[in-house]
């Protein structure tokens, strides 16, 4: 009687310790909003946020999600965190990032970049118009949302990878020397970037003299910040990186073919005025950075979903979800 009596004991321990670890993930709400942007179209964005809603599998165009659509936000002085995309992709584009950072207490928006998306690319060099979609984002998480009076405006990070990476360092308050990109893909014309200057000769004078104004790119609101692979690092010098002061976690994949090393993530590296939480991951590619493909996707886009034989990209993606959070935890005194 004793061993079945300390077993149902220890039983009943276990339970409740499981029962705890699931009440500190919580469930996930998820919404789909435009925001306005004044100086151009409305800008597509994704929520994802605490919830106490019972979720439900909803399938979001190529992806696959287990959320509350449209249910209420959980929680007070939730901090907020926003994603910027890369070349020719969507707000979906890390959406276990954004699912990962809300069950840990943290409310995503991420933003469908105008012009430079999977369904339109038509400004897809002017990348110096991404921050703008950054400020105005926040702008009506701040305050059209309908949690916004649940948001801690003091505890705002950014998340960015490539283009979007771009885009958050120059959001942070980098500033670009755009005139380094002829003389660069001069040299580098097998690069990504450079190709895409080379599709799109026309407009490459336009971009290259558009430094960013004093006003309209920093925001001074983001106080912390995740850049994966970003893109046209080698724009940055240490003047340039200057006035970015605030915590920096950055991430290089070791095999990007995409953005080669050293002129991408190490540039930047190098040129920060303070050292970043520094990550290289082993035998990943550029891609490797998406959320991992379900079986339709990975038929339709090979080339974003494929991994190098031996990668596990679910396994990493468990593994930076894990950092990411912890990161802005730490970074932004925030979260779970």
């Amino acid at each position: 009687m004793k061993k079945i009596s300390l077993l149902r004991a220890l039983l009943i321990s276990v339970m409740g310790m499981l029962l705890c670890l699931a009440a500190d993930v919580g469930a996930v709400g998820f919404q789909h909003v435009t925001a306005p942007d004044p100086d151009g179209a409305p800008l597509e964005v994704g929520i994802w946020y605490p919830s106490t809603a019972t979720p439900v599998v909803l399938p979001t165009r190529t992806v696959t999600q287990t959320v509350a659509a449209d249910a209420p936000v959980d929680g007070k002085a939730l901090p907020l965190i926003v994603i910027s995309h890369g070349t020719g992709g969507s707000y979906l584009g890390h959406y276990d990032t954004a699912i990962a950072l809300a069950e840990a207490g943290f409310v995503v928006a991420a933003v469908t970049h105008t012009g430079d998306n999977y369904a339109d690319q038509s400004r897809s060099l002017f990348i110096l118009e991404r921050p703008r979609h950054i400020s105005r984002v926040i702008d009506y998480m701040l305050s059209g949302w309908s949690g916004h009076v649940q948001l801690d405006a003091q505890k705002i990070g950014m998340f960015g990878f490539s283009a979007g990476g771009f885009t958050t360092l120059v959001s942070i308050g980098g500033r670009p020397d755009m005139v380094k990109i002829a003389p660069f893909c001069a040299a580098h014309t097998a690069d990504f970037a450079c190709q895409l200057i080379a599709r799109n000769r026309g407009v490459v004078s336009t971009v290259a003299a558009a430094v960013p104004a004093k006003d309209g790119t920093k925001d001074d609101r983001i106080k912390a910040a995740v850049v994966a692979a970003p893109a046209i690092g080698f724009t940055f010098s240490p003047d340039g990186l200057r006035e970015v002061t605030m915590p920096v976690q950055l991430w290089r994949a070791e095999d990007d073919v995409i953005l080669p090393h050293p002129s991408y993530a190490e540039a930047v590296r190098l040129a920060l005025p303070k050292p970043p939480e520094y990550h290289v991951v082993p035998n990943a590619g550029h891609f490797d950075f998406l959320a991992p493909c379900n079986e339709a996707l990975a038929t339709r886009v090979p080339e974003i979903c494929n991994s190098a034989p031996g990668f596990d990209r679910r396994a990493f993606h468990a593994s930076l979800n894990q950092s990411v959070v912890e990161f802005f935890r730490r970074a932004l005194n925030a979260g779970r």
